[in-house]
């Protein structure tokens, strides 16, 4: 197989209705930094890792929430015992928990809604 010629999966950009609530979710549940902040636009980064997560704030618009074709997105953990303290924080920052199990004795997961209503995948393997 010949290396590929990107980085790989970069960003992930998300409308919301409230930007601020979005930032402190992040921040508060996968201890995200905010790394660049303007009016209704905030980008968020793991420490030590090279992903982004862009949040754009529209209070208006239809699709604020909605999946349109994407089903979910996932974080994966380092430790699977830390499964119950993301669903502690979850629960604290306003999200709440769709699904929780193990995909096999030593793998949890949970599927969990942020504020906005997205779906977002925790799980180790």
């Amino acid at each position: 197989m010949e290396p590929s010629l990107t980085f790989g999966l970069t960003h992930l950009a998300l409308l919301v209705k409230r930007i601020d609530v979005s930032v402190r979710f992040y921040q508060q549940v996968f201890d995200m930094q905010l790394t660049y902040r303007h009016e209704g636009f905030a980008q968020l980064e793991t420490p030590g890792m090279k992903d982004v997560l862009v949040l754009e704030e529209k209070e208006s618009t239809e699709l604020t929430g909605k999946r349109s074709g994407i089903q979910h997105f996932g974080f994966r953990l380092k430790k699977p015992s830390d499964i119950s303290i993301i669903k502690e924080r979850v629960i604290a920052a306003g999200g709440s928990i769709k699904e929780e199990g193990n995909f096999s004795p030593e793998e949890p997961y949970l599927f969990l809604l942020d504020p906005d209503g997205y779906e977002v995948e925790v799980w180790y393997e």
